[in-house]
């Protein structure tokens, strides 16, 4: 039977543990890299700018466009944002702040629920709740006529969706804090909430914007739910009750059955390409303000 010395069983754990940490460090680069290798037949034939920038989505005639989808994209994340933001923020600031210890060991289940539902039950539910809502009674209140598949549908669902990530890195952040701090303000006569505002939300702030950064760049790639409600349709959107298209949805609705034609294949791969771009440029933004928060 083969034994190993203390010294082999060193280097025999030391390897795998430094195999593991290379393969975590370099698996975003070689999906980087497979994805551009995948968009150089694309990229051959057009330039980053015209496939970018067009905004004429016609396969058949050889027209890549991609400028509707990241319009698309765009306007949901950011609109999911708008409605996520304040009620993270101040639910957070709720929970740490204000009430007993209890009330966030209840929140923290009812969190972790939320955040373990299947992006296509959100879906389902945008379905049969929010595009009716819209539909029926927003639009109208607007003077809009709408089918209710529109940018608002898939912003209401999405926004939904990215509670619970935000909400747990900022109630983290918060957390974090030291107590002497907010215990100093308050014996110099500030208030609760001067004292929130003053030195919690201040002593926060890089963390807050690395948690709502974070939760762009998630929100950027949502497929499922996004692509239920959205409308599906290549347009720009002249208002947020218009449908749109997404590139995540792009490429959950086109990739199966397009694989045999290579520059249609390409195309797609551009569409991943340039999410998993967006991606890394928002993750490597946040990670200076992480550390910028980490320093104080």
């Amino acid at each position: 039977m083969f034994i190993l010395n203390r010294q082999q069983r060193h280097f025999v754990n030391s390897s795998w543990m430094i195999i593991s940490l290379l393969l975590v460090t370099l698996l975003p680069f070689f999906l980087f890299f497979g994805l551009y290798l995948k968009s150089a037949y694309l990229l051959h034939d057009y330039s980053v700018f015209d496939l970018i920038f067009s905004k004429t989505w016609k396969p058949a005639s050889g027209k890549f466009g991609f400028y509707p989808f990241i319009l698309g994209s765009i306007w949901v994340t950011l609109l999911a944002m708008l409605f996520t933001a304040p009620v993270c923020l101040l639910t957070a600031i709720y929970v740490t702040q204000y009430t007993r210890k209890i009330v966030l060991r209840i929140m923290h289940p009812a969190i972790d629920i939320l955040a373990g539902i299947p992006s296509v039950v959100y879906g389902l539910w945008g379905i049969l709740v929010i595009v009716p809502f819209i539909s029926k009674y927003l639009g109208p209140l607007f003077g809009i006529k709408t089918m209710g598949y529109s940018i608002l549908a898939a912003a209401f669902v999405l926004s939904i969706m990215i509670i619970p990530f935000i909400l747990n890195i900022l109630i983290e952040i918060f957390r974090s804090i030291p107590m002497e701090l907010k215990e100093a303000a308050l014996s110099l006569g500030a208030t609760q909430w001067q004292t929130i505002k003053q030195v919690i939300l201040k002593k926060a702030l890089p963390g807050i914007i690395a948690a709502f950064g974070f939760g762009l760049a998630r929100a950027f790639g949502e497929t499922m739910a996004v692509l239920m409600v959205v409308g599906n349709v290549v347009k720009l959107p002249g208002n947020i009750f218009d449908p749109g298209y997404t590139l995540p949805a792009l490429i959950a609705n086109n990739y199966g059955e397009m694989l045999s034609i290579p520059r249609y294949d390409s195309a797609l791969m551009f569409a991943a390409f340039l999410l998993l771009a967006v991606s890394l440029f928002f993750n490597l933004i946040m990670h200076f303000f992480i550390v910028k928060y980490n320093k104080y």
